[in-house]
């Protein structure tokens, strides 16, 4: 087993000596040597989210108006709330690289498969550069699968390598933003994927609430915006309470109870990121120093979620390129998926991409889920509980760490604190886990604006960030 190991982290070490050249050529920022001011980075901040939203609505050069949004495909819908991403756009591909590049990363290196020395810089800057190198390859393999599906229609061979040059380069944009962020320039407490994800999802329902387009859904010419649907209509029919509450519970288009929803599910995120308990700590240090460890009821934030996304994300791709290949008709891809077109997405009717997607109605098919309920909970829970492991949060490190900072429980033992964390944060850990799937599951059942883990992740990165500021205020 020994032996083992170590082979592998020699090929994890060989591996990181091979990207060295190219890690050198990814766009970084420089670290800041101090303390950057609040105003500077609050800054920094506002501009990145800016470029993303910029980046978010500036069509893709060389593909035809319609065609990357009707004419095919969408095999990013399922998960475009969590990837922050928007069809037809620069940022097509949205976080989802950064974030299956720095999982992966930090997976190698918590197993040992890659050995890291963070106390030594330079190998904590080949790692970064190598996390930066993998985001961009995937971003690469992503954009050229696309491409190869028909997403953008028959580009041909130039239109196709200019498409994803763009999103290639969309990506290295995402990357640098993200990289100013770790490097102390943005607002601590929050990340550039979390608040690009939540201001993806704040933009949609914001845009549900209040879009001035008028549409005809068979009702007469109406405002896309439930607001100023209600106002409209209430103006315009005074009188008429019919009209009003046909507007509020329309079916085709944003309605009221979407909006409440959306407000009800923004709610009880907020409710359980606040739940948690303060573990007292006293300093051994003989100054009478006293301190609390919060252990949180989504000990691992919305992480199990994100990671479940993200893995139905892959597959739902892979599934869709074998099902549209010539082995199209062979078991093993029908056992991963078997996809039917609909107007705006190809849509799974069966295989495993069928059940780890939402049904379109939880009435009309109570097997299907079932099954997507059994699997979203479980997969949730195991993920927080491996996440637990893989970000070095296990109670055996999160005792280490506090014994290295000379504290310890009140009128206990030193060695007393790992027990107790052992006793508490597994439990915290899964339970959190199986709170936001549930929250997730809630979410998709009464169809809020922007999915249920997007509502989740823009909640989780507002609560952070305002917090935060609270702190530095």
């Amino acid at each position: 087993m020994a032996a083992a190991a170590r082979a592998g982290a020699g090929a994890g070490s060989f591996a990181l000596e091979l990207v060295r050249p190219v890690a050198s050529l990814m766009p970084s920022v420089r670290r800041a040597e101090r303390s950057v001011p609040f105003q500077r980075r609050a800054l920094y901040t506002g501009l990145s989210v800016a470029v993303f939203l910029v980046c978010s609505h500036v069509p893709l050069y060389g593909v035809r108006y319609g065609a990357a949004s009707s004419g095919s495909a969408d095999p990013l819908y399922w998960v475009r709330s969590i990837l922050a991403s928007n069809r037809g756009t620069l940022m097509e591909l949205g976080v989802g690289p950064v974030v299956t590049a720095g999982t992966l990363t930090q997976l190698l290196t918590a197993s040992n498969i890659i050995r890291v020395d963070q106390r030594v810089r330079a190998e904590r800057e080949l790692v970064d550069g190598a996390r930066k190198v993998l985001a961009l390859a995937i971003a690469l393999g992503e954009a050229a699968a696309s491409v190869l599906l028909g997403t953008y229609g028959p580009v041909g061979a130039l239109g196709g390598a200019l498409v994803v040059l763009q999103l290639v380069s969309a990506s290295a944009v995402v990357v640098f933003l993200d990289d100013l962020f770790d490097k102390g320039y943005g607002l601590r407490g929050s990340s550039a994927v979390s608040l690009f994800s939540a201001a993806s999802t704040c933009g949609k329902v914001f845009w549900h609430a209040f879009s001035p387009v008028t549409v005809n859904a068979g009702r007469g010419p109406e405002f896309e915006g439930i607001v100023l649907a209600v106002v409209h209509q209430a103006v315009a029919r005074a009188g008429d309470a019919r009209a009003v509450v046909g507007t509020l519970l329309r079916r085709h288009l944003p309605n009221a109870m979407n909006l409440f929803a959306t407000g009800l599910v923004l709610l009880a995120a907020v409710y359980l990121e606040g739940v948690k308990m303060l573990l007292p700590l006293q300093s051994r240090d003989g100054r009478g120093r006293r301190a609390t460890f919060p252990i949180k009821l989504l000990y691992t934030s919305t992480m199990p979620i994100m990671l479940y996304s993200a893995a139905v994300s892959a597959l739902c791709l892979v599934s869709q390129l074998l099902h549209y290949s010539r082995l199209g008709g062979s078991v093993l891809v029908r056992l991963l998926g078997v996809w039917e077109e609909a107007s705006h997405a190809a849509v799974p009717v069966g295989g495993l991409a069928y059940y780890v997607t939402p049904p379109a109605s939880f009435l009309a098919s109570p097997f299907h889920a079932l099954v997507y309920t059994a699997l979203l909970l479980a997969s949730c829970a195991l993920l927080s509980q491996a996440w637990v492991v893989a970000s070095e949060s296990t109670p055996r490190d999160v005792a280490r760490r506090l014994t290295e900072q000379r504290l310890a429980l009140p009128g206990r033992r030193d060695g007393a604190t790992y027990p107790l964390l052992r006793s508490y944060i597994p439990t915290a850990a899964a339970l959190g886990g199986l709170c936001v799937g549930a929250l997730t599951i809630f979410a998709d059942i009464t169809g809020v604006i922007g999915a249920g883990t997007g509502i989740m992740l823009a909640t989780t990165a507002v609560y952070n960030l305002v917090n935060s500021v609270e702190k530095e205020d």
